[in-house]
Formats: C-alpha cells, sequence, structure tokens
C-alpha cells in the first residue's frame, strides 16, 4: 500500500447514514483540512489502498460489512505505515456493541473513539493530531526511500569501481608479467656478460696454477736434489689447493654452498699459511702479523676463512704498486652486529696500496665486480669474502683513502670452546711383504683417478677391490668377500649414482659403511645426511682420505 501524493492530507469520510458525512467534511474543511467522502465501503477500501491521511468512518457504517477485507489491508501496510482510523460511536452500551467495537479497536490498531453528539473544536483538533502523525510517518517514508535511493547508488558506483579495479587489476598483472619477462632478458644479458667478465679471469688463475703444476713436473726429472724436489712437490701442492679454493669459489656462486663451522684457533690458523701467503706474494711485499695475545677462537668453516685471507692478502698485494707492507691484526671485541650485541674477533687486513673511490668502494663486494685488467681477476674474491662473513653469522667493514691504502675487516663470531689441537701426522711406512688387514671397494669410473686413488689406499694400508660402476660394485659383493667400506664416487655412469648405491648396499649389508666422494658434493648433500653418509669433497689430499676413512673403519697395523 503505497500513497498516492494527492491522499496524503486528505480525510477520508465514510458515514453513510444520515448528515454526519456532510457536517463533518464541512467542518474539517473550514479548519483547512482536505476531506473526501466516501460513497461505499468499497470506495473507502479503495482509497485507502491509495494511501489516505485518516480514515474517519461512523461505526454503524462498518455494521454488517466484511471486515476482513479492511483488516488486511492494514496489516499489508508498509513498516514505516500506521494508518489513523477516528471511529464515530453512539451511546449505546449494550455488550455486544462495546464488544465489536474492542475487537475493532485490536483489529485496525491505531484506532481513536468519538463519542456523539461531537463537539466541532475536539473534532478538529483530533484530526489535526492525527494528520501531524500521519505526516511523520510520509516523512519517514520520504527518508527510507532516499537510503535505498543511495544504497541503490552506491552499490551502483560500488560496482563501478569494482570494474575499473578489475581493469586495472588485469593492466598491472600484464604489466607484472612483461616487467618479469623484461627483468629475466636483463639477468640473462647479466649473466652473459659477468660470464665473458668471469671466462677471462678464471682462465688467466688456472693458468697460472697449472704452469706451476707443469713446469714442477718437467723440473722434477730433472733434478735428483730431495730439497729442491721438496721445495717443487710442496710448491705444486699449493698450486693444486689454490685450484681447489678458486673452484670453490665457482660453486659458492652457483648455489647456497653449506658451510661446515668449527672452533678455529686462529694464531694456529695463520701460522700454517705462512708459507702459502710467502709463496703467494710478491717478494719486495713485506707481511706482518699482529695477534692479541688473548685472542678467542672464532666459530667458522677452516678452509674457507684460508681461502678469505689468502683472498684479501692477494687483493692487498695487488692494490700495492712497487715494495709495501699488508698487515693482518686480530683483536677481541664487544660490537653489535645487524641488531645483536656478541663477542666478535675483528681480523683486519691493511695494505700501503692506491686505495679505492668511493664508486668502486661502492661496488666491492658484488660478485663478478673487479677493476683489474682483463683475464687478471674473476672478480669473486671480496664477493666470497662477504658471502662467507654473512654465512659466519658476522659481517665485513671496508675503509680506504685514495693514495693511502685500504683496510678490509672480517668480524666473525666468538666460540666459547677451546680449539682442537692440531694432530701431528705420523707418516709410517708399510712392510710391503705384509698383508693389509682392511679391504677397501673403491666404486670409480675415471680410469686414472681411480689409479691414483687406489694407490693412496694402498700406501696407507688398505687392500682395494676397484669397481667401474654400481652394477659391478654389487656384483663384487655377491659373493659375500670381505669389504671393510665401500669408497665411491657420487656421479658415475649407467643410471646409478653413488647414493643409490649406497641405498642398495643397506640393503644388502647393513652394516657395512659407505664413503662418498665428489666434486660437486653440494647437490647430493641433503639425500646423503638423510641416509647418514659421509661425502668427502674432491680434491682431497692423502691425509684427508685417511681421516675419513679411519672415521669408519679402524687403522689397520702398521711397522
Amino acid at each position: 500500500m503505497e500513497p498516492t501524493e494527492s491522499l496524503q492530507e486528505v480525510v477520508l469520510i465514510f458515514a453513510p447514514t444520515g448528515r454526519d458525512a456532510t457536517s463533518a467534511s464541512e467542518l474539517l474543511q473550514r479548519a483547512g483540512i482536505a476531506t473526501r467522502i466516501c460513497g461505499s465501503y468499497d470506495a473507502l477500501l479503495a482509497d485507502i489502498e491509495q494511501g489516505a491521511g485518516i480514515a474517519f468512518v461512523a461505526e454503524e457504517g462498518l455494521f454488517g460489512q466484511a471486515l476482513d477485507r479492511l483488516a488486511d489491508l492494514v496489516q499489508r501496510q508498509p513498516a514505516w505505515s500506521d494508518l489513523p482510523f477516528v471511529m464515530l460511536t453512539s451511546r449505546h452500551d449494550h455488550p455486544r456493541v462495546a464488544a465489536w467495537r474492542k475487537q475493532q479497536i485490536e483489529r485496525l490498531g491505531n484506532v481513536s473513539l468519538i463519542e456523539r453528539p461531537v463537539q466541532p473544536i475536539t473534532l478538529v483538533s483530533v484530526m489535526q493530531a492525527a494528520l501531524r502523525a500521519r505526516k511523520r510517518q510520509f516523512e519517514i517514508r520520504a527518508l527510507l526511500l532516499a537510503r535505498e535511493a543511495a544504497a541503490a547508488q552506491l552499490e551502483t558506483l560500488v560496482d563501478v569501481r569494482t570494474a575499473q579495479l578489475q581493469a586495472v587489476n588485469t593492466q598491472l598483472r600484464d604489466e607484472m608479467v612483461e616487467r618479469a619477462r623484461v627483468e629475466e632478458t636483463l639477468r640473462h644479458a647479466q649473466k652473459l656478460e659477468a660470464l665473458g667478465q668471469l671466462t677471462g679471469g678464471v682462465a688467466h688463475d688456472f693458468n697460472n696454477l697449472l704452469m706451476v703444476i707443469t713446469a714442477g713436473l718437467d723440473m722434477l726429472e730433472l733434478h735428483d736434489d730431495p730439497e729442491r724436489r721438496g721445495k717443487l712437490v710442496r710448491a705444486m701442492q699449493q698450486a693444486a689447493q689454490r685450484g681447489a679454493g678458486l673452484t670453490r669459489q665457482l660453486l659458492a656462486f652457483s648455489r647456497s654452498r653449506a658451510l661446515r663451522p668449527e672452533t678455529v684457533n686462529l694464531s694456529t690458523l695463520l701460522g700454517n699459511m705462512s708459507e702459502l701467503l710467502d709463496r703467494s706474494l710478491r717478494g719486495d711485499i713485506k707481511v706482518n702479523v699482529e695477534l692479541a695475545q688473548d685472542l678467542w677462537p672464532v666459530v667458522a668453516d677452516p678452509g674457507e676463512l684460508e681461502l678469505v685471507i689468502l683472498n684479501l692478502a692477494v687483493n692487498a698485494r695487488d692494490a700495492i704498486s712497487g715494495s709495501g707492507v699488508i698487515t693482518i691484526t686480530g683483536r677481541n671485541a664487544r660490537q653489535t652486529i645487524e641488531g645483536i650485541e656478541g663477542d666478535f674477533v675483528n681480523l683486519t687486513v691493511r695494505d700501503t696500496g692506491s686505495g679505492m673511490t668511493d664508486e668502486v668502494k661502492a661496488r666491492v663486494f658484488e660478485p663478478f665486480f673487479t677493476t683489474k685488467d682483463v683475464g687478471k681477476g674473476s672478480g669473486l674474491g671480496l664477493a666470497q669474502v662477504y658471502g662467507f662473513a654473512k654465512q659466519s653469522g658476522g659481517a665485513v667493514t671496508i675503509d680506504s683513502i685514495v693514495g693511502e691504502g685500504t683496510r678490509i675487516t672480517l668480524c666473525l663470531p666468538r666460540s666459547h670452546e677451546l680449539a682442537e689441537h692440531e694432530a701431528i701426522q705420523a707418516h709410517h711406512r708399510i712392510d710391503v711383504s705384509s698383508t693389509p688387514e682392511r679391504c677397501v671397494l673403491l666404486v670409480e669410473d675415471d680410469v686414472e683417478v681411480a689409479a691414483l686413488v687406489e694407490q693412496m689406499l694402498r700406501g696407507i694400508g688398505y687392500d682395494v677391490i676397484h669397481a667401474t660402476s654400481a652394477t659391478a660394485a654389487l656384483g663384487a659383493l655377491a659373493d659375500d668377500r670381505r669389504v671393510d667400506l665401500v669408497f665411491s664416487d657420487i656421479m658415475m655412469p649407467g643410471g646409478t649414482n653413488g647414493i643409490a648405491l649406497a641405498k642398495q648396499i643397506r640393503k644388502r649389508r647393513p652394516a657395512l659403511p659407505v664413503l662418498l666422494t665428489s666434486g660437486f658434493s653440494e647437490a647430493m648433500r641433503g639425500e646423503a645426511e638423510a641416509l647418514g653418509i659421509s661425502i668427502l669433497r674432491k680434491p682431497y689430499g692423502l691425509n684427508e682420505l685417511r681421516a675419513a676413512i679411519e672415521h669408519h673403519v679402524p687403522a689397520p697395523a702398521v711397522s
């Protein structure tokens, strides 16, 4: 039931008997109230359906009518509407009439009763009060309609904004895809550029190392003096170690290489490196080592730390034109690194070289960045220092003044454990006439490497069975021959690698220890650790091989 504008302030009058309708209409109109006389009950219902302001009815006009229709109209009113009814009654107080009146009040709800005879002022005041109340209802209706219109407008606006956001989001996704494509193209170009820069430096470094080894082998044939031959052998060993270090640098930037930290005594480590530093630097470069007497041990990977110190020393050497001094100092410090306060050891390498500009200093730790001539450096040295410091839980800082020199400080966390004393490894000669007490199954597909490793194993007192593949190794174990250890390369032809071989051995001989080796060990380290198998990284020396095997098998008796 929605109101019509023409009926909102109109009083509907339904009094079909006598002159009540006419009299009431004239009285109300003189008071400025609009009226409409309904000639029939159906007309009254029709006008109420249209939304009248007030219904003024005489009770006798409703006698005998289908009042359920009127009650239904009242029930179907909107929530905001409560149509006022003013009912003109008589003085007749018969119980049935009184009950009927009470029933109509309950059915119609908003009903006011006026008893005949009616005073004009009473009728007008009642109608004016009812019209004011009805007007409030229409105002509420207008507010509700306005709210619905605003909600509809807001919903429309939300739909428009949602469509706009979807369009923007689609455009953004397209731009992100395009940006990712461009970045990938740029990274590919940078990789090619870096590869070109890296190739010259790596080739230069490896050629120098190969020169030491090949020339040393030639010189060994020319000299019988044990002292001269010993110096040549040591030089070749150091060249091989530097080659292994350069390989570790390359692997460190091809993937995230896991460090193997332990407690390291810097005094002992630098003492063992003295000969390597002397051979790596020029004769006109003086090296001073100044370590605090109470220098704390540190937590670090000793092999990587040696490489870091060597890189810093070589960079310091290259920064010095002519004679100069490189000073290595070590001091204890209580400091804060990346928001964590703790005990650290500051290992500083200071040179008297040319120093660095601010532009160079800002990029000095970038991988493949180098100021050296093409072919004179790989650009990995200081980047490896930076990566090592971060992985070790420390930091690295640089202070440089053009014309005065550079100071690079490596901050390493203190170890609260005592460093293991370096064991003096005694080299025992094996009585070749005796029979070795232990047997190693060597699985290696490279014939030259296998021949060398077999000699090393026999030299430290082990009998050797050689297999060139995983299949051959399993065949060697099939006849229950005595084998105390399987020493296998990880990468092998035939589709079965060292990890798969170890799993097969675990099924057939659960108690048989397995030791693996590889020059690219990090790729398989996770699987090997899950099986509880150690990996000996290539290249390795005789003492490293001895220690790795004796970790699994007790050393054979020697004389």
